[in-house]
């Protein structure tokens, strides 16, 4: 399923995937889970990158695999990869970066779905043609 050929985001938790509650989760970014299940079909390999650890990781993981998505690495660049104090670097490798605290501020999923693929995202359902004129029709 995962291949070292397919491009890695590295995609923070809180504030970003969810609204900011930490140590609670808070209530997912509108599309976040949506635009990670997209990304995940075309290929690339997500990677949990967050403060989190211990419980607080554990229960943020459950609660993205609840909502359909599965990492290939949690606060690792590769999954079994061990961290050495003093040995490696605490950086993950990967070659997009997706945090509620880049500069300028966290883009919306929608578009951040069109800077990486560089195509936009279709809604799934998108409303018939006419959709407000029919629903304002007559008044």
């Amino acid at each position: 399923m995962f291949s070292a050929k397919n491009p890695k985001i590295a995609v923070d938790f809180d504030g970003t995937i969810v609204e900011s509650r930490y140590p609670a989760i808070g209530k997912p970014k509108m599309f976040a889970f949506e635009t990670l299940k997209r990304l995940q079909d075309k290929g690339y390999l997500l990677i949990l990158w967050t403060y989190r650890y211990g419980k607080e990781l554990d229960e943020a993981v459950d609660f993205c695999k609840s909502n359909g998505i599965e990492f290939y690495a949690v606060n690792q660049s590769f999954p079994g990869e061990e961290y050495k104090e003093g040995t490696m670097s605490r950086k993950i490798d990967a070659d997009i970066f997706v945090d509620d605290r880049n500069v300028g501020g966290m883009l919306g999923w929608g578009e951040i779905y069109h800077k990486i693929t560089n195509s936009k995202m279709e809604a799934e359902n998108p409303p018939s043609k006419g959709f407000l004129s029919k629903l304002f029709k007559g008044s």
